[in-house]
């Protein structure tokens, strides 16, 4: 299950779309806690899914971005628990690995306090990896040939999309906080062929979300300097066609991303105005949406100093 929706990755201005924020019901954390503190195991295991599946409905559907920054890390402790007491469950780890990423990338100022949250995120995202894939335990210190078979030895299950989709967008993440460091940035395309393969496998509810990530990778360089800003375009229009134009973080991105990398005002302008204009009230989508407006705000107040 998908407990962050979009974790937006730009190390070329060093930004990061806060993809969402959440409003667990009571009950639901209370009964988790207590099962937690009680040790007992074998129930967190046949909670966690439920659990994590209410935590991403609530941060899909929150309006109040304030209540996610300060809300947030009580529920990283709880997540820390509940891998704690289910050590192998895929689904606990994933949604570990989302949430840390999401908290890290892009609702901390502090960068070095961003470098330890998406660290542990990366550390579950490779966790999940391990847990429904025994060929991914070790993924260091292999070569990229080695790295992509393992990749490829992912199917389309369930469990195995969503941990590939977690691993990933930890891994962005990751790398965002650590964009001073030639290691980290090194990951891009191993990180770029996992979302390759995971669009081939058809990621279902992550498609829209894997069209952005690609096409922000691609425009992380200039043309001069080997990037590829219409393999980019096409992904952010694929997106948009996915999403049915409801996911404004796309567009966003697509202006920040390519149109400012071209300086194609047109469509920059163009593309922005439509996301103020729009209704950010989309099921799964209102909190991307409310930031995602807040963005075009930001972009097109300084658009023609860049322009």
């Amino acid at each position: 299950m998908e407990v962050v929706r979009r974790v937006c990755f730009a190390v070329a201005d060093c930004r990061c779309r806060p993809a969402v924020g959440f409003r667990v019901a009571p009950l639901i954390a209370a009964v988790l806690l207590g099962v937690l503190l009680s040790g007992c195991g074998s129930i967190v295991s046949s909670v966690t899914g439920d659990f994590a599946q209410g935590l991403s409905d609530s941060i899909l559907n929150s309006e109040d971005p304030e209540l996610v920054r300060e809300a947030l890390p009580s529920y990283l402790l709880l997540l820390d628990s509940v891998v704690a007491g289910s050590p192998d469950n895929e689904a606990a780890l994933s949604a570990a690995a989302q949430l840390y990423a999401l908290f890290g990338a892009s609702l901390v100022n502090d960068l070095e306090r961003a470098k330890i949250l998406t660290t542990q995120g990366r550390e579950y995202g490779l966790r999940a990896l391990c847990a429904v894939n025994d060929e991914a335990c070790e993924l260091s210190g292999i070569t990229f040939d080695q790295y992509a078979e393992i990749i490829r030895s992912f199917d389309a299950s369930e469990e195995e999309i969503t941990a590939l989709f977690a691993y990933s967008i930890s891994s962005l993440a990751w790398i965002r906080a650590n964009t001073d460091d030639y290691n980290a940035l090194a990951d891009l395309p191993k990180i770029e062929y996992a979302l390759e393969h995971l669009m081939a496998l058809g990621p279902g509810e992550y498609e829209a979300g894997v069209c952005l990530y690609l096409g922000v990778l691609n425009t992380l360089r200039p043309p001069a300097l080997g990037g590829k800003p219409e393999v980019a375009r096409e992904w952010f229009e694929r997106g948009i066609e996915i999403s049915e134009g409801k996911d404004l973080s796309i567009k966003v991105e697509y202006a920040r991303g390519y149109a400012r990398l071209l300086y194609e005002r047109e469509l920059h302008d163009r593309l922005l105005n439509e996301v103020l204009e729009a209704d950010v009230k989309q099921p799964g989508l209102t909190l991307f949406n409310i930031l995602a407006q807040d963005d075009a705000l930001e972009l097109l107040a300084g658009a023609d100093d860049y322009f």
